[in-house]
């Protein structure tokens, strides 16, 4: 980490759905943000946001990096590059750190996938990190990467991201599909406008080193929340309940970012869910 360059563009790493978000944010703020991207320069230009052209798995590429403020590091995966996960989110994190010259904060997006419980329990950042799906395990390799070469920066372990045009089961709701699986586990959420203040008050707030979990504070079930959004969506919502018997579910608890002073907009899924269908087209 070095002092904060004021004149130096904020950088963002996988400007994508929560991304151009914070990138608006930034912008409101009269802050210059940057942006890698492999194929959508001119996209990102129209937002006010400076391309530049590169690939995280490509570590030749990254050598041209500029100094930055804060960098913002939410890749995600593209499953139409051909790359494993781990290829994405480890050797890809590996190229990034091995490149990037030194920035006054480092806010990486990870996720609430880290964590393995599955009899329905509040977890903490203080509970154990032991996940048992193949893709919690790569969030986690990424995360201990990170912690081990560079220390200072800030994980934030996001609850499922929800909002506009990102639905969770919309389509299928809507053509009357039944619902398969364990309709009474827990949804953890955040709606992307309150991930972006998220990110935005970490920048600010957040202890170096530090971890927090980032959720709107209030888990539903997915029977509950298929509901609703059905009914939000002028149908009904069908299931075909099947117990998942050592599946993850856990209720994340977001205490400690909130004592950083972070509230979010959307502090339940019926208020997030109802602005999210009125701010999508059908």
């Amino acid at each position: 980490m070095s002092p904060l360059d004021v004149t130096a563009p904020n950088l963002i790493f996988g400007c994508g759905y929560l991304g151009k978000r914070v990138a608006a944010r930034w912008r409101a703020h009269g802050r210059r943000v940057a942006a890698l991207t492999r194929t959508n320069a001119d996209a990102l230009c129209t937002l006010g946001i400076e391309p530049i052209t590169g690939d995280v798995l490509d570590r030749d590429g990254l050598r041209a990096l500029p100094a930055a403020g804060t960098v913002l590091y939410a890749v995600g995966m593209d499953r139409g590059a051909g790359r494993s996960m781990r290829e994405v989110y480890v050797g890809g994190l590996a190229n990034v750190l091995d490149t990037l010259p030194p920035c006054a904060r480092f806010v990486y997006v990870s996720s609430t996938s880290v964590y393995g419980q599955t009899a329905g329990e509040w977890v903490s950042e203080a509970r154990a990190t032991e996940p048992t799906e193949d893709s919690g395990k790569v969030v986690l390799e990424a995360e201990q990467l990170l912690r081990a070469r560079l220390p200072g920066a800030i994980i934030l372990r996001f609850a499922g991201i929800y909002g506009p045009d990102r639905l969770l089961r919309k389509q299928p709701i809507l053509k009357g599909e039944p619902l398969v699986g364990d309709s009474e586990k827990w949804l953890n959420l955040i709606h992307v406008a309150d991930g972006a203040s998220a990110v935005l008050h970490a920048e600010a707030h957040a202890a170096d080193g530090d971890t927090y979990n980032v959720s709107d504070g209030t888990p539903v079930s997915r029977r509950d929340f298929y509901t609703r959004l059905a009914q939000l969506l002028g149908t009904e919502a069908k299931f075909d309940h099947r117990a998942e018997p050592g599946s993850p579910n856990r209720r994340i608890d977001s205490a400690k970012f909130r004592a950083t002073g972070w509230q979010p907009a959307h502090a339940t899924y019926d208020k997030g869910l109802t602005a999210a269908v009125a701010d999508s087209p059908m």
